[in-house]
């Protein structure tokens, strides 16, 4: 990956075409990413019949809201940061449907 797909934004934009469809059936669901720092920004995917669409700003309605800094971010999408203990060591905190946290990561290939 360039630089530019390692920041928040260029991992945001490959959110869509990452998506496995088929990992989702009868799944409805509204991530909200508030990325704090230099490089952040607030983004959300919805996911709904199978397809994701990703807007920025704030999900009218969000099912699960994830926070994290910027750099702890592109360090968990690459694998550098373990997701559990960014959680237990408040890297990464999350509010709303804890079950869809786990679920997240299986939704994707970035």
């Amino acid at each position: 990956m360039s630089d530019e797909e390692l920041s928040p934004q260029g991992i945001i934009d490959r959110i869509p075409e990452a998506f496995h469809p088929e990992r989702a059936e009868g799944l409805t669901a509204t991530f909200q990413f508030d990325i704090s720092g230099p490089k952040g920004g607030q983004w959300y995917a919805e996911i709904r019949d199978q397809r994701c669409q990703v807007s920025a700003g704030s999900a009218p309605k969000a099912d699960l809201s994830i926070s994290i800094s910027d750099e702890n971010f592109v360090r968990l999408i690459t694998g550098k940061l373990d997701g559990t203990m960014a959680f237990m060591t408040g890297k990464l905190r999350l509010k709303g449907d804890m079950a869809l946290a786990m679920r997240l990561s299986g939704l994707f290939r970035l």
